[in-house]
């Protein structure tokens, strides 16, 4: 008998401006654990960062059963490659696959264009792990953040 949890039914779509309030409860909900850690949490703050670099053009919704379960920013670095931003995974979702099914399709496209992609995560987060198991590396760090590359394959 297998104890493999099967992936759950989603899909991405492409945001729209009325998603914005949903991603920025997300991201408070998600980031409160790392933030409280590092000392650094603001109820304020957390929701308003999001609203305050939102770009809709670059970024998807993750549905899950036809319900908004997360989503992921994929927008021009400013030279030749992108910054994968803002992919958080409703918490009662994550370690199903879903965010690995997100990130393994965002890094197929990246790849077919050749193109580097960069990210930010927490000091001690979780999720650096998923990205070092599709190839980010430690690009540098500092207290609170760890920036990560990972070039085409």
């Amino acid at each position: 008998m297998s104890t493999h949890t099967p992936v759950q039914a989603w899909r991405l779509r492409p945001a729209a401006s009325g998603d914005v309030e949903a991603m920025a409860e997300l991201r408070a909900v998600v980031m409160r654990p790392d933030l409280e850690r590092l000392g650094r949490y603001d109820e304020h703050r957390v929701r308003q960062r999001l609203r305050d670099s939102y770009l809709p053009e670059h970024t998807s919704v993750v549905e899950s059963d036809g319900a908004f379960a997360g989503c992921v920013t994929l927008r021009p670095d400013g030279s030749d490659g992108w910054w994968l931003d803002s992919f958080y995974l409703a918490p009662e979702l994550q370690g199903r696959g879903i965010g690995t099914a997100v990130l393994t399709g965002l890094l197929a496209r990246t790849d077919a264009e050749g193109a580097t992609v960069r990210l930010q995560v927490l000091q001690g987060s979780a999720a650096r792990r998923l990205y070092e198991r599709h190839g980010f590396t430690l690009e540098r760090e500092d207290p609170v953040d760890v920036y990560m590359v990972r070039t085409a394959r």
